[in-house]
């Protein structure tokens, strides 16, 4: 395979972030392709001067023009690599089936398979082809994954942003088993939610925020809870159950609230306070309305797609935070989240920062939050750390 796979060269100096087992390529770095090479296709990478750096995935219309899958040049990229990894992720997540059947099997270039999403829902598998390099290896994978997973029915996904830039189409339907029903119920933490795969944000639920509801749940006992960006009511249901007095939850999307209300009866829990709106005007509101709460979740959807979106995105962030932090009593929880890949933690931190002086109250950073385990995060593409919370307290 090295003697006729495709080389892309890499301009002089650009060798290093590979050296530094960083997986992405950028357009800007690459001084030329040699050979016949196509969408997803494995070339190698080489250095200015010749020296083999990677075999990696190419994505001719992306800004990441190429992603590494291995550095080790005797271990090109086979059928029997991909099904390896496939495997290695899987066995990783093993130890959550304690806690829930809603994990994230695979976490592309963390598991060695870039873009490449894979969730499991009980019996039902969600995937994602969110870059060339993983839809190359399309039909390999779909077979494997009913084996190594132990579930038949495989359900796709591929309709995020992130496939657009990479120059893709998106991609929905099922590849294998049974057509997914209306609502999948899965058990977290033994609670219990439901899940439309077809229908719902992402692959259906946020399993992200596993440790972060958990945590929610164990502060919640006596307090008033506000959710915003509530979608399916995952916080509000986790901290019902670990015995908040109360709870108010806000989101856009009517779809949405419909399933948060079919959770909060199906945890026999009594009907709370959902309402439908945009986030900014009921945060508004409440202040008019002199609403106070002592535990606020704040998890809204991505306001910065891209770095080109991060200053409208701060003062979205500032602003909602601004308004919780005066909605908050003293002694009061203000769980607060970005999940914009583009925004780094420190910067998120220096928003809500902000946000804090600008509301004239005192505040302590009590916890950083971020993904669950399986969410991990690879030492050198800390890009992959989209997810990212911050656990207040008002003094």
């Amino acid at each position: 395979m090295s003697e006729t796979a495709s080389i892309l060269q890499l301009k002089p100096g650009k060798e290093k972030s590979l050296l530094r087992r960083h997986p992405w390529v950028y357009a800007t770095a690459v001084a030329r392709v040699r050979g016949r090479v196509q969408s997803g296709s494995t070339v190698r990478v080489e250095s200015a001067d010749g020296r083999f750096l990677a075999w990696a995935a190419f994505s001719p219309e992306s800004a990441i023009r190429a992603r590494a899958w291995t550095y080790d040049e005797a271990r090109p990229v086979t059928p029997a690599l991909v099904s390896e990894r496939l495997a290695q992720a899987i066995a990783r997540r093993a130890p959550l089936a304690a806690r829930t059947d809603a994990v994230r099997l695979v976490f592309g270039e963390a598991d060695g398979l870039p873009g490449l999403v894979v969730d499991r829902y009980g019996r039902q598998l969600v995937v994602q082809f969110l870059a060339a390099g993983g839809g190359a290896w399309r039909e390999h994978i779909v077979r494997e994954l009913p084996r190594l997973a132990g579930c038949d029915d495989v359900y796709e996904r591929s309709d995020a942003q992130a496939r657009e830039r990479e120059g893709l189409v998106p991609r929905e339907g099922v590849i294998a088993g049974a057509p997914p029903p209306g609502r999948i119920e899965i058990v977290e933490d033994e609670v219990r939610y439901g899940v439309d795969v077809v229908g719902g944000h992402k692959t259906g639920f946020y399993i992200d925020q596993r440790d972060n509801r958990r945590l929610v749940a164990r502060q919640a006992a006596g307090r008033r809870m506000l959710n915003c960006f509530c979608y399916t009511g995952g916080f509000t249901i986790a901290a019902l159950r670990g015995g908040a007095a109360a709870a108010l939850s806000v989101d856009s999307s009517e779809p949405a609230l419909g399933q948060a209300r079919a959770n909060e009866a199906a945890n026999g829990l009594p009907p709370s306070d959902w309402r439908a709106g945009n986030v900014f005007e009921v945060l508004k509101a409440l202040l008019e309305e002199g609403r106070r709460f002592d535990l606020i979740v704040l998890d809204p959807p991505k306001f910065a797609p891209s770095a080109q979106h991060l200053e409208r995105a701060a003062r979205a962030y500032k602003e909602i935070n601004l308004k919780a932090l005066k909605l908050l009593d003293p002694g009061g929880l203000l769980f607060t989240f970005s999940c914009s890949g583009a925004m780094s933690v420190d910067l998120f931190q220096k928003v809500v920062a902000g946000a804090v002086i600008d509301a004239r109250v005192d505040a302590q950073l009590v916890r950083r939050l971020a993904a669950g385990a399986d969410h991990p995060m690879l030492m050198t593409h800390p890009e992959g750390e989209y997810l990212k919370g911050l656990m207040l307290v008002r003094v």
